[in-house]
C-alpha cells in the first residue's frame, strides 16, 4: 500500500483509509462485523481509520477503540471529529476527553472540527484556541478540519500561532465536484490533505441501484441523488464505469474509487460494513486509469445534470 504525508503534520497514512460511520445505527451494520471489517482493511495496508463523536453518539468511536484494541494501537492512524456543537473552548476539552475514552487511546492522531458552527456562531478563534491547546499538551498530533470552504480554512489557520490544519475532510466523488472549484486549489497550495468522504456517494456508484432498483429507507432516503430523475442521469456515468471494470477486471466502485486517487492529494475514506467490503475498497488502489478511460468519465459527467431539489 502507498503512503502519503498528512500535510505537514509528520504522519503518514495509506492511499486509502476507511470510514466507520458505518458503525450507527443510521447503516445497520453489525459491530463484529465493522471491527472485522477494519481489522482486514489493516491486514491490506491501510491504517487510516475515521470515526466521529457524532456517528451513533459516539458508539462508533467505541466499536472503532475495540478494533484498535485487536489491531495493535501504534500500527494506526486514528481520526476522529468533534460535533459542531461542540466548539466552544472549554466544550471542545471536554468532548476530546470523551473521545479518547471512547477509543481507548491517550492520543489522537487526527482530531477534526466536524462542520463550521452556522447556529452558534462561535467564534474560530476560540476553537482553534482549545485545538491548539490540546495540541501542546499532547492528547492530540494533528489538527483537521470538515467541510470548510476556503474562507473557513483561511480564518481557521489565521487564528493557529504554532500549529497547522493539515487536512480537510470534504464530500467528493465522481459525481459531486464542487470542492474543485475553490477547495482543492486552495489545498494544494497550502499543503492539506483532502480526505474525500462519501467517495462512492453512499452507493449510487456502487452500480447497485437503477431507476427501477433504488434504495429504499435509512439514510439514503434522504439523499436526492436516488430521486428517479437523478438516478437516470447518474445512469449514464455508470455506463461509462460497468465498460471500464469490464476490461479491467475490476468493480464498479474500484474504478470510481481509483479516479479519486489518481490526485495525489486526495485520500478516499470509504466505508464497509465487513471485511468483504474492505477488500474491494482496497482493489481500487496500485493502479491506475489510463488517459483515454479517464477521459471517458469526464465526457460522461459533463453529460449529466443533477437536480438536487429533484
Amino acid at each position: 500500500m502507498e503512503m502519503v504525508d498528512l500535510g505537514k503534520s509528520g504522519i503518514r497514512i495509506s492511499r486509502m483509509g476507511i470510514g466507520a460511520w458505518q458503525a450507527s445505527s443510521a447503516w445497520g451494520a453489525k459491530d463484529e462485523d465493522v471491527v472485522r471489517a477494519i481489522s482486514r482493511a489493516h491486514e491490506l495496508g491501510i491504517n487510516l481509520v475515521d470515526t466521529a463523536e457524532t456517528y451513533g453518539e459516539g458508539h462508533s468511536e467505541g466499536v472503532v477503540g475495540r478494533a484498535i484494541k485487536e489491531i495493535g494501537r501504534d500500527d494506526m492512524v486514528v481520526a476522529t471529529k468533534v460535533h459542531g456543537a461542540n466548539l466552544r473552548y472549554e466544550e471542545l476539552q471536554k468532548a476530546c476527553r470523551r473521545s479518547l475514552e471512547r477509543l481507548g487511546v491517550k492520543e489522537i492522531d487526527l482530531y477534526q472540527v466536524h462542520w463550521p458552527d452556522p447556529w452558534e456562531q462561535i467564534p474560530l478563534k476560540q476553537t482553534m484556541s482549545a485545538l491548539e491547546k490540546l495540541h501542546g499538551q499532547g492528547k492530540i498530533r494533528a489538527i483537521g478540519v470538515s467541510n470548510f470552504a476556503v474562507r473557513d480554512l483561511e480564518e481557521a489557520r489565521s487564528c493557529l500561532s504554532k500549529a497547522e490544519i493539515v487536512s480537510n475532510q470534504v464530500r467528493y466523488n465522481v459525481l459531486q465536484r464542487n470542492v474543485q472549484e475553490e477547495v482543492l486549489p486552495y489545498c494544494r497550495k497550502n499543503d492539506i490533505r483532502v480526505l474525500a468522504w462519501s467517495p462512492l456517494a453512499q452507493g449510487a456508484l456502487s452500480g447497485k441501484y437503477g431507476v427501477d432498483n433504488r434504495p429504499e429507507g435509512g439514510v439514503r432516503d434522504k439523499n436526492s441523488l436516488f430521486t428517479k430523475p437523478n438516478m437516470k442521469q447518474i445512469e449514464k456515468m455508470l455506463r461509462v464505469l460497468r465498460d471500464i471494470a469490464s476490461g479491467r477486471g475490476r468493480t464498479v466502485p474500484q474504478v470510481a474509487l481509483n479516479w479519486l486517487v489518481r490526485d495525489e492529494l486526495v485520500t478516499p475514506i470509504p466505508g464497509a460494513k465487513d471485511p468483504t467490503q474492505s477488500e474491494e475498497n482496497v482493489g481500487a488502489v496500485g493502479w491506475r486509469l489510463t488517459d483515454t478511460e479517464f477521459e471517458r468519465i469526464e465526457k460522461a459527467y459533463a453529460s449529466i445534470s443533477l437536480d438536487y431539489l429533484a
